[in-house]
């Protein structure tokens, strides 16, 4: 991935935690190949050794990458995160919270313990991760974050109530640090995607689907489309932008 001079996250350690979808490797690739170290904190070991195999290919000289395979749903499990994370690095300059753990069902059916679990994982784990995060960004005066997230944050979809309302959470929460924290030189700001796949698959293919036909551009994104504005977003040229969603979907945000 080409990174204009502007948008390098050289000499920077970047925090990617995932709640383990078929995104992180490309997500973690986007930030090695700007220049950044990455430590990649994911919720299955499978889905970390997928990432970090991903960082072993970028060969960027100079960059330390590691990670952890655990969640997020506690302060000390977190605090666990950090402290493995500071025998690589002295200081955190960004943090990436790609917090999409799907979950369909009709609301009638969702029980209480369903509820809960999926706002843990999709918001609760952000929450404490970027307090963690963000106590350290404000004693150096310095951080970018960004969070994913699904273009349900704004949009409703039939059995999609818990994972859209996570989804909104973590959009508020994006807003809202990003007023609390503007003043540190922190910058908060997301990134919203569509209907994705991980793997190439071949235009007359997806056109089958009658859901890719919803789409504006006619097919399905790839994790990698994001990974320029990844880059910015976590760079020194990201000074005058936060507190934003900026969508990667196709033209699906602005559908009727």
């Amino acid at each position: 991935m080409p990174i204009l001079p502007e948008y390098s996250l050289t000499g920077r350690a970047a925090i990617l935690a995932s709640a383990g979808g078929d995104d992180t490797p490309m997500l973690a690739l986007a930030l090695a190949e700007a220049g950044a170290s990455v430590f990649v904190v994911a919720r299955r070991p499978e889905k970390l050794d997928d990432a970090l195999a991903s960082l072993s290919a970028a060969g960027r000289p100079g960059a330390e990458h590691g990670g952890i395979a655990t969640t997020l749903d506690t302060p000390e499990a977190v605090a666990q995160v950090l402290a493995d994370f500071d025998r690589i690095h002295q200081r955190v300059d960004i943090l990436v919270n790609d917090s999409r753990s799907l979950f369909a069902k009709p609301l009638l059916e969702i029980s209480l313990h369903e509820w809960d679990e999926v706002q843990s994982r999709n918001l609760r784990s952000a929450f404490l991760l970027s307090q963690a995060v963000g106590r350290r960004m404000i004693a150096q005066e310095y951080g970018r974050v960004v969070n994913i997230i699904s273009g349900l944050a704004e949009r409703g979809l039939i059995n999609g109530s818990a994972y859209s309302v996570s989804q909104a959470g973590l959009l508020s929460l994006t807003r809202s640090l990003a007023v609390e924290w503007g003043r540190h030189n922190i910058r908060v700001n997301a990134i919203g995607v569509g209907w994705t796949a991980a793997e190439d698959i071949p235009l007359d293919v997806q056109l089958q689907e009658q859901l890719v036909r919803y789409i504006p551009v006619r097919h399905k994104g790839h994790p990698r489309d994001i990974g320029p504005l990844l880059a910015y977003l976590c760079s020194e040229a990201c000074d005058y932008t936060t507190g934003q969603p900026v969508y990667v979907d196709g033209g699906l945000n602005a559908h009727p």
